[in-house]
């Protein structure tokens, strides 16, 4: 026998289909919750079904305590399980392949034992913790990355309301020493109170690297986008509050950014590949930290075609008679 058991993993609970050999399926289907109970039954039904026990193990299945959803995986390595990781394209290309076109979880959990007999899969292997720390890592970057983004325009309106003409000033309007003068001088008003001599103090202590010849040149450049300014002060006081908000955002945002790129960067110099993969025209530090996060062992691939594959990215060919299409919409 070659018994496998097919889980489609959902958020809240996997749908589990038992297969002793190739087209015989082991009983019913059946749901599994996430939590300690029901996966520890699950971990008996398994254990029975290699010994070829066909004893129902579907019933008695209750509620316990929680078992964080993101220690699933976790679980199977902790209990010796040897398990195939599939991309879910992988999975849905096979589907498309079918006849019948039926979208249901457990329909998910039969055609991946279906898939397992027809495919050559290697198992996955149990990553180390530097990958698993890396992959991480670089997901919360794009998270924070995302954050920011979206963070800008909201702040770039609010200042065309207070004081359009600041834009002008610095050459990176998102640069820290430009964010904290206009948070701290955020209307015409509020510099001209201040003024030169005192902005001067303020751009240098802001930004000490630079020298007391460019400070002064920008407070010059202050001063003149003032004079263009077409609002002295602001009617609404909240317009200052929103915008003194997201200067704390964005410049919280980006330590935040800085921190997790000196994390990942350190973390990805300990990876011989890691300089491999920079050698590639075109990929960076961070996109090259994200590949390597994101594949794992490298050495479970014995095909670049594999990884190809499991990247879901190898292209599809539509042919019919004499026919080979040069465009193909997948």
């Amino acid at each position: 026998m070659n018994p496998i058991v097919g889980l489609d993993v959902a958020k809240g609970e996997s749908q589990v289909q038992a297969f002793l050999d190739q087209s015989k399926p082991y009983g019913k289907r059946f749901s599994m919750k996430h939590i300690k109970e029901e996966l520890d039954h699950f971990l008996g039904f398994f254990r029975r079904d290699r010994r070829g026990d066909r004893e129902n193990a579907y019933d008695h299945f209750r509620s316990y305590r929680a078992l964080p959803f993101s220690r699933y995986s976790k679980y199977l390595e902790e209990q010796g399980i040897l398990y195939i990781l599939l991309n879910p394209i992988i999975s849905y290309q096979a589907k498309k392949s079918s006849l019948r076109k039926v979208k249901t979880d457990a329909i998910d959990a039969y055609q991946l034992c279906v898939l397992y007999y027809k495919e050559d899969f290697e198992p996955h292997k149990i990553r180390g913790i530097q990958l698993l720390d890396l992959r991480n890592l670089s997901r919360q970057q794009e998270i924070v990355s995302n954050m920011y983004v979206e963070a800008k325009p909201q702040f770039h309106t609010i200042l065309d309301q207070v004081f359009p003409e600041y834009r002008k000033v610095f050459g990176d309007l998102y640069s820290r020493v430009s964010l904290l003068i206009v948070k701290k001088y955020p209307t015409s008003e509020a510099v001209l109170t201040a003024g030169e001599s005192k902005l001067a103090e303020r751009v240098m202590e802001f930004c000490p690297n630079r020298s007391g010849q460019w400070a002064w040149g920008k407070t010059k450049k202050i001063m003149d986008s003032v004079s263009r300014n077409p609002f002295r002060t602001s009617m609404y006081q909240s317009h200052i509050f929103n915008l003194r908000m997201y200067i704390e955002l964005l410049l919280h945002y980006q330590g935040q950014l800085s921190d997790l790129e000196d994390r990942i960067v350190a973390l990805a110099n300990e990876m011989e590949e890691y300089k491999i993969i920079q050698s590639i025209p075109g990929i960076g530090e961070k996109i090259a930290a994200t590949i390597i996060s994101e594949i794992g062992e490298i050495d479970r691939f014995n095909h670049s075609k594999k990884l190809v594959a499991f990247a879901g990215v190898d292209p599809s060919v539509h042919s019919s008679g004499k026919f080979t299409a040069t465009i193909n919409l997948v």
